[in-house]
């Protein structure tokens, strides 16, 4: 039995303009920051186009893909890309994300993501702490490698349950845990993310939960700037870059924060005394 298809907005010039214009600054903040997009994305399809929560994430995560893509190219272009350690990453995520999927009807979303915007608290901090060297190599190991694995599937798990991109988590950890440089950290991060993203895209497909037009138009979109992004990047000092980071972190966190707020358990108010009827 195939799932009932999701209402979609009519595409109209509205439709086609509100895309074009989330794609532009979608790219923008891919390319600068290493990041998939979906963080500005999704809101803005619910927000401006009426999109449910789950066409919107579906719609995302399809449109990542060319957005990725060009990202790493002009990471590439610089050499600011590990591509044994993203793909490492990749496949733990692409696992990680189907043991999120499994555990999300089983585990408290306010609470996971309450524990969320802790570990971007702490991320914040970091961030202020470890000013990371554009010098800096990563030095692929066995251990590290194991390592990479570990937090792709971490990575994907936190992807599974409460829909946040890898990069968020991927580019911090690389530069705090692994002492890699900002920019192969953002260009890293990017590769990682585009099997991910094609993975979870087909399987939305099949549950028709992705406006393919919507994806296309955001993605072209967001081509036009990721490079812009990932050149204004190379050119921002690396403690300026972390604090536009960190800022970026909040935005997250507070959005996350809210979520996790509006989600809460509410009171239960007992059934009324035979007093209270006759009120």
């Amino acid at each position: 039995m195939t799932p009932p298809e999701t209402a979609r907005p009519l595409h109209d010039a509205r439709f086609f303009l509100t895309c074009v214009g989330i794609g532009l600054v979608a790219g923008l903040l891919s390319g600068l920051f290493g990041v998939g997009g979906g963080t500005v994305i999704v809101p803005f399809l619910v927000l401006f186009l009426r999109f449910d929560q789950r066409l919107a994430a579906g719609t995302s995560l399809a449109a990542i893909v060319p957005t990725a893509t060009v990202g790493v190219i002009s990471y590439a272009v610089h050499g600011s890309v590990a591509w044994i350690p993203a793909l490492l990453l990749a496949a733990g995520a692409v696992v990680g994300a189907q043991i999120g999927t499994w555990l999300l009807p089983r585990l408290s979303l306010t609470v996971l993501r309450w524990a969320f915007v802790g570990f971007l608290a702490a991320v914040i901090v970091s961030l202020f702490i470890v000013i990371p060297s554009r010098d800096a190599q990563f030095s692929l190991t066995w251990v590290s490698g194991v390592l990479l694995v570990v937090l792709g599937v971490v990575t994907g798990i936190l992807s599974g349950l409460i829909g946040v991109g890898g990069g968020i988590i991927v580019v911090p950890a690389l530069m705090v845990l692994f002492g890699t440089s900002d920019l192969v950290a953002k260009g890293t991060s990017l590769l990682m993310m585009i099997p991910t993203a094609v993975s979870g895209t087909v399987g939305n497909i099949r549950r028709r939960n992705v406006d393919l037009v919507a994806a296309a138009i955001v993605g072209v979109a967001a081509c036009t700037t990721t490079a812009l992004g990932a050149w204004a990047a190379t050119l921002i000092d690396p403690f300026v870059g972390n604090m536009l980071f960190a800022a970026y972190l909040v935005i997250i966190a507070v959005q996350m924060g809210l979520r996790a707020w509006r989600g809460r358990p509410r009171p239960t108010t007992g059934p009324a005394g035979p007093g209270d009827a006759a009120r």
